[in-house]
């Protein structure tokens, strides 16, 4: 990822949040049949905290009769008096609210947990059913702010790697970023009055993530739920459907437990917490059945290469030109030399990162002849991460195929550009606004076409940095018939922040995603290779020099996955989406017909 790169548009922060004014609720749900119980039932006075929080405000009633009768002891779950509201509506005691604010936030703290670089992946099922409880029961406009500052507690310190390019630029994406979460959780509040909502809740979960990843400006698709669960019972799920199936599963799992604790006791009630909890812990268990891609016997073996850098932050390529180049050149040599010496095997190819030189190699003939020297001694067809130059105004973020005797042939632009890093939106009223913004420089334009190269034996899949959080181009680079995966990064601006780490994660989850073997290569770190299982067979340490030869399986048969794209995510944003408009539907018919009555 570029020096000086903030991932997403700079939108102003909130000035302050102001004082929530506790939300009007209707009146309690009319009786129903033994066993015909809504979800959304009200808990009685002896539940738990928890329970109250999420089932103390009853959703929107279903006049039996010309009036609808409350149910008994409906109101007491506060156990204390309550204010009355406009007609006559019941406004939550303060400590109802208090529970669901300490809920929602000590939800978002366990999603937090569940990523890297705590990696607590149970966490994550967890958070989620607190976050639910928090938000269950309530009118949207209530969800809407809980929502808000679930978000913030949960992507203030997963997003904290940002930090390094200011913490304006940091706090500004969360503020953003959060109002996604916000319109979620508005939407949920409906879907809650449904039957069967923690598949709906689900949908719309996947439907956020989906938006995060579009808009601004792009999308920012990092911190998605899926991304939490790169080696977890729930990560076999993105061979089905991706990395939108496993937020899914994991969102869904969540919300039964939390369906387990809100729904109201009755004579049957064990079986009314027991059948969700049941449910919630056969999401997971169900991915040990799934059948595993085998392996097929083809192998290749590529040198991977981290030169590291001088500098550190913002100034990581440091005061003297080349240095990052020579960094790598070395390393590569070094490589080179532990072959002859029988240290490694040989490379039928080799790997270097994103950024590996920092001069053009098509302009600059000291940096061509650096690069030919280090690839002559290697002796086998290497990948260049550069930073070329397309006329006078415009570069491009390319990955270049070397050749020991022809030098640089075949590349690959990176698609999906890093906005004020690569190039700068609203180019005059950024750049008048903040000075940092001049460091983008040549502004960057977009390749078009996928990563599949060939280099050496085989064809691989090549994907820069940024972009690996993108299902669609990671996807279309295995279509084009890119094996292994060849994930290349600059991480310096980011080193030692929790951003290596959750790259990682994203690499493991899309080795399953896919069944390709991934080959990370990072100018500071984390390198890896990772199996087509996900597990990661070796990997460096940040902010040093290394180098290694890996063999590496060459898979070419597709996931389902991979075969059906981008169908699961729209069948489960459309199931979401379709949820929350029956819902609204349904509570405007309830309000138009009391009104009548």
């Amino acid at each position: 990822m570029p020096q000086g790169a903030s991932s997403t548009a700079a939108a102003p922060a909130p000035a302050s949040q102001p004082q929530p004014v506790p939300d009007a609720v209707p009146a309690p749900e009319a009786a129903s049949a033994p066993g015909a119980a809504s979800p959304t039932d009200v808990a009685p006075a002896s539940a738990s905290p928890t329970e109250v929080a999420s089932a103390s405000t009853p959703s929107e009633p279903v006049p039996a009769g010309p009036t609808a009768e409350p149910e008994p002891g409906a109101a007491a779950g506060s156990g204390s008096a309550t204010t009355a509201g406009a007609g006559g509506a019941k406004r939550e005691p303060g400590r109802v609210l208090l529970a669901r604010v300490v809920a929602g936030v000590v939800g978002g703290l366990a999603l937090y947990a569940a990523f890297p670089s705590l990696d607590w992946w149970p966490a994550a099922p967890l958070g989620i059913a607190l976050i639910v409880a928090a938000l269950h029961g309530t009118r949207p406009r209530r969800a809407a702010w809980l929502g808000y500052l679930i978000a913030l507690v949960f992507l203030l310190p997963a997003l904290a790697w940002v930090r390094p390019i200011g913490d304006d630029v940091w706090l500004m994406l969360v503020a953003t970023e959060s109002v996604f979460y916000a319109v979620m959780a508005a939407l949920a509040a409906l879907v809650f009055r449904l039957r069967a909502w923690p598949l709906w809740f689900g949908g719309l979960w996947v439907a956020m993530e989906w938006a995060r990843s579009q808009v601004p400006i792009g999308g920012f698709p990092w911190a998605r739920l899926a991304f939490s669960q790169s080696e977890s019972l729930f990560t076999q799920y993105a061979a089905l459907g991706g990395a939108p199936l496993v937020s899914f599963a994991v969102a869904g799992c969540g919300a039964l437990l939390a369906y387990a604790v809100v729904v109201r006791p009755r004579a049957e009630g064990v079986w009314r917490r027991a059948v969700p909890v049941a449910l919630a812990l056969a999401v997971p268990a169900l991915t040990l059945a799934l059948p595993r891609p085998g392996d097929e016997g083809r192998t290749v073996n590529i040198g991977i290469v981290q030169g590291n850098v001088p500098g550190r932050g913002m100034g990581f390529l440091g005061d003297e030109p080349a240095v990052v180049l020579k960094n790598h050149a070395n390393e590569t040599k070094r490589l080179a030399q532990a072959v002859r010496d029988g240290k490694l095997p040989k490379p039928d190819a080799v790997v270097l990162p994103e950024n590996s030189t920092d001069l053009d190699p098509y302009r600059d003939p000291y940096a061509r002849e650096i690069i030919q020297d280090s690839v002559r001694d290697v002796g086998v067809p290497t990948l260049i991460g550069a930073v070329a130059s397309i006329g006078e105004e415009y570069r491009a973020t390319r990955s270049l195929v070397w050749d020991p005797v022809t030098g640089p042939g075949a590349y690959y632009d990176k698609q999906h550009l890093v906005p004020f890093g690569e190039y700068t939106p609203f180019k005059e009223i950024v750049l008048a606004l903040w000075e940092r913004a001049s460091l983008v420089g040549r502004q960057s334009v977009p390749g078009d076409k996928p990563g599949d190269l060939k280099l050496g034996p085989v064809t691989i899949g090549a994907v820069n940095c940024y972009e690996v959080a993108y299902d669609d181009t990671v996807r279309g680079t295995v279509r084009a018939g890119g094996t292994p995966l060849v994930m290349q990064a600059n991480n310096a601006t980011y080193a030692l922040s929790n951003l290596p780490t959750q790259q990682l994660a994203m690499y493991k989850l899309r080795a399953v995603e896919h069944n390709r073997a991934v080959v990370a290569a990072a100018t500071t770190g984390i390198s890896a290779y990772i199996r087509p299982d996900g597990k990661v067979s070796w990997q460096t340490r940040e902010l040093v020099a290394d180098m290694n030869v890996v063999k590496v399986p060459v898979r070419t048969q597709e996931t389902i996955a991979t075969k059906v794209g981008a169908l699961p995510e729209w069948a489960l944003m459309l199931m979401g989406a379709a949820a929350a408009g029956v819902a609204a539907w349904r509570g405007r018919r309830r309000g138009d017909r009391m009104r009548n009555d």
